[in-house]
């Protein structure tokens, strides 16, 4: 992974809300001078990724620090693999562990999770999507991890695709007329419509949708609206969202939707347990 300055500078954002006007802790109880050995252990099995991220942390913390991945992103490890060695100054080292960690461990959690539910898929040619509910500022490495879990991104955000949703067809009154507009105003962006029922899937059939995303459908709701949308000639690309979860995606892909994108991989993605042990060189 190759770090942007937006990056760069998220990382340093994040240090200095934790760092602020220093480590009072580090730089009372250890020599300038002290160097020390860290290894960067997995305490539980998933998938890794952000180790550029975490390198990036302790080289702004102390560019002294020598960063060694052991493994790389994507890998899936054990409990007990060792992922990065680090070296160098001490205090630069513990100063930066908490920022590195936390990056690291939400962006291989959001991978496991992703790699979990593709997994789940394997055999069917339903792909998995995130979304846009990830940690304000975070997207773009939350999305990172998602594609190392094997995943796929959705929109990037509100400038590369139109999605009309229920707000948007209330507002705009119906959802041809939504699908018109959107057309007329970004003829060159695919235009996506929500839908929640059939007859709202027979009308974004209808207005020439590129994709029809199935929200909060029971599974008997997606199997009859699946086959509304295929018996059309050129039948566009179906989604399938709306509380999504690991057991229910077995029955899902059994429906060959194009598309699950499943929120949780962001919003509410349990951080793979990582540490950071140190010994003593000097």
């Amino acid at each position: 992974m190759k770090l942007d300055d937006k990056t760069l500078d998220l990382v340093r954002r994040a240090i200095d809300e934790d760092v602020g006007a220093g480590d009072a802790t580090t730089e009372s109880t250890i020599p300038a001078d002290h160097v020390s050995l860290g290894t960067v252990t997995a305490k539980a099995d998933g998938v890794v990724a952000g180790l550029a991220v975490a390198a990036a942390v302790f080289a702004e913390c102390d560019p002294g620090l020598s960063f060694q991945g052991r493994v790389a992103d994507g890998d899936r490890v054990s409990a007990g693999t060792v992922l990065a060695v680090v070296e160098g100054k001490t205090r630069g080292m513990l100063t930066g562990e908490r920022v590195a960690l936390n990056f690291l461990q939400r962006m291989s959690g959001i991978a496991t999770a992703t790699a979990d539910c593709v997994a789940a898929l394997e055999g069917s040619r339903t792909r998995v999507l995130d979304t846009r509910k990830t940690t304000p500022g975070l997207r773009s490495l939350e999305k990172y991890a998602v594609t190392v879990g094997g995943g796929e991104n959705h929109r990037m955000g509100l400038w590369d695709m139109v999605l009309i949703k229920d707000n948007h067809i209330e507002a705009a009154g119906s959802i041809a007329t939504a699908v018109a507009a959107a057309r007329a105003s970004h003829p060159d962006l695919a235009v996506e419509v929500e839908a929640r029922s059939i007859d709202e899937v027979a009308s974004a059939l209808s207005a020439g949708a590129d994709r029809i995303m199935l929200d909060n459908m029971t599974t008997e709701q997606m199997r009859d609206a699946i086959a509304l949308a295929r018996s059309v000639d050129g039948p566009p690309e179906i989604e399938v969202s709306g509380g999504i979860t690991g057991d229910r995606l077995r029955a899902i892909a059994e429906l060959e939707p194009d598309f699950v994108s499943v929120g949780a991989l962001t919003h509410s993605v349990t951080a793979l347990d990582i540490s950071l042990d140190i010994e003593a060189v000097r």
